[in-house]
């Protein structure tokens, strides 16, 4: 095994290592939880070593097994597949560090099944980050959605029984009726189902059949919560905080786009989409998701929901990016999966943070909070300014860059839905935090906290890091889209 055969193998076993020391320690929480944070740490080491190894052009290679004639469980990684792992690997020793503080300020149930999915999801984070081709990307991906039906029905109550249901329905429905027929049309049309600069399929398939592929690979990544295939998302809501982080930020939402992605720049290469009319009218559904799912977003009171609507949107973004007829919409979608990423972590921590604190759970329940939150709600507008767009935020740079590309293709609906879905950003995500820190000293007193101490420290400290990432994102992101540059078979 060579060095990047090991750095690949390390990616993989650390956290399923995690998963089954955590398992053998679940009695000792103060051990199991240890093992958590050593594991985040340890798994950094070997993705940021992984991202430089890419960066520097020699990126690590390790086919594992061939099951089957012309299949292979392989992996390679490129540089979205690097970023990808290095973003996840980053936000689980964050969201680690908050779930340690929520879990046990609110006392829950299951706290060591909650840690062990925890680190089952990212090993299939991992794999489908490394995936040299759409056969093993699938297998990690079906590992992903069933690690994290566990979380997802964390409460064991009716509520949460029922939101795992739509969550089982719908992503193993579509991952078998559209996206394993489209898998299965890529490799019979192109003799291989392997992620190719320019694209695999570019010069191998008919219109006809491009469009057909295209739809059932876009709408088979439900995790990208596509309308119409979005519902699952809200109702995944009744999980715990760190839950809805992990679904929105980290793992199965933007392994979704991640798929998207390397499927527009490897599968069909920027050429072929150009010339598929289904790419048109996916950007028309993006389009339309990305403005539904903020008017959506404006009637929600309970902030959880609030927020998954505006994932929706921010979701339609990626995808859009992914869609335009232009190479450089994938060097935006790429920036904007990562800032996405931050941002929205940070948000949904901040709702936790506030519930387990004042057991607040309700937008109108907010007003004066931040008198006594101050430090939760500037985090929260960071993070709301950072998806609205504004600087100094990174937000503004991937969506500057998204803007440019749909203008560029004169993509108008796409541009102005992200224009009207920006705007209506700062009527539904900044007030939230504002009625908190601005109300008038004198109009009325502010929800008592249902903890002495108010928010947990970790779950605090977890809050200040992503927001500072919002920042240091806005100087780094030239040198992010320099480094995937090589999507569009740029040279760096």
């Amino acid at each position: 095994m060579n060095a990047g055969e090991l750095l690949i193998f390390l990616a993989l076993a650390v956290p399923l290592f995690a998963a089954v020391a955590i398992y053998a320690v679940g009695r000792m929480p103060d051990v199991r939880e240890t093992l958590t944070i050593v594991a985040c740490i340890a798994l950094g080491i070997v993705t940021i070593s992984i991202f430089m190894r890419v960066g520097a052009g020699d990126p690590p290679v390790w086919t594992v097994a061939r099951p089957l004639a012309g299949l292979e469980i392989a992996f390679r990684l490129e540089p979205l597949g690097a970023l990808f792992a290095l973003m996840a690997s980053l936000l689980w020793g964050v969201n680690s560090l908050f779930s340690i503080g929520y879990m046990r300020g609110k006392r829950e149930a299951h706290q060591t099944r909650f840690y062990m999915c925890f680190a089952l999801a990212m090993f299939a984070v991992m794999g489908i980050a490394m995936a040299a081709n759409l056969f093993t990307l699938f297998v990690f991906y079906e590992v992903l959605t069933f690690s994290t039906y566990p979380l997802v029905t964390h409460a064991c109550d009716a509520r949460a029984r029922k939101a795992g249901r739509v969550y089982l329905a719908t992503l193993v429905g579509a991952s078998l009726v559209l996206f394993l027929p489209g898998i299965i049309g890529v490799q019979i049309a192109a003799g291989s189902t392997a992620f190719m600069p320019g694209g695999l399929l570019d010069g191998k398939v008919s219109e006809g059949v491009g469009n057909a592929l295209l739809l059932l690979l876009v709408f088979g990544s439900a995790k990208a919560a596509l309308m119409p295939l979005h519902g699952w998302l809200p109702s995944a809501m009744v999980a715990p905080a760190p839950v809805s982080a992990l679904l929105h930020a980290v793992a199965v939402v933007k392994a979704g786009v991640f798929v998207i992605l390397k499927v527009s720049a490897y599968i069909f290469g920027p050429d072929l989409i150009s010339a598929l009319p289904a790419a048109t009218w996916l950007l028309w559904v993006a389009a339309g998701s990305i403005i539904v799912a903020s008017l959506v977003a404006m009637t929600k009171d309970d902030l959880k929901s609030r927020l998954a609507w505006s994932t929706v949107g921010q979701l339609a973004y990626v995808t859009s990016a992914a869609l335009l007829p232009a190479a450089t919409g994938l060097l935006a979608g790429g920036l904007h999966m990562l800032v996405h990423a931050f941002a929205k972590i940070t948000l949904f921590m901040c709702a936790g943070a506030i519930y387990v604190a004042t057991g607040a759970s309700k937008v109108s329940e907010m007003r004066g909070l931040g008198r006594s939150m101050p430090i939760v709600f500037s985090c929260f507008l960071v993070g709301a300014l950072c998806v609205i767009g504004l600087p100094p935020f990174a937000g503004m740079w991937s969506k500057f860059l998204l803007l440019n590309a749909a203008f560029g293709t004169k993509e108008w609906v796409t541009a102005a839905a992200m224009i009207v879905s920006s705007l209506l950003g700062l009527i539904y995500l900044a007030p939230v935090a504002l009625m908190a820190l601005l109300q008038p000293v004198g109009d009325g007193s502010p929800r008592a906290f249902i903890r002495p101490d108010g928010a947990p420290g970790p779950v605090v400290a977890a809050v200040m890091v992503t927001a500072a990432a919002c920042v240091v994102l806005f100087v780094l992101a030239d040198a992010v889209v320099a480094y995937l540059a090589p999507m569009t078979g740029r040279v760096r």
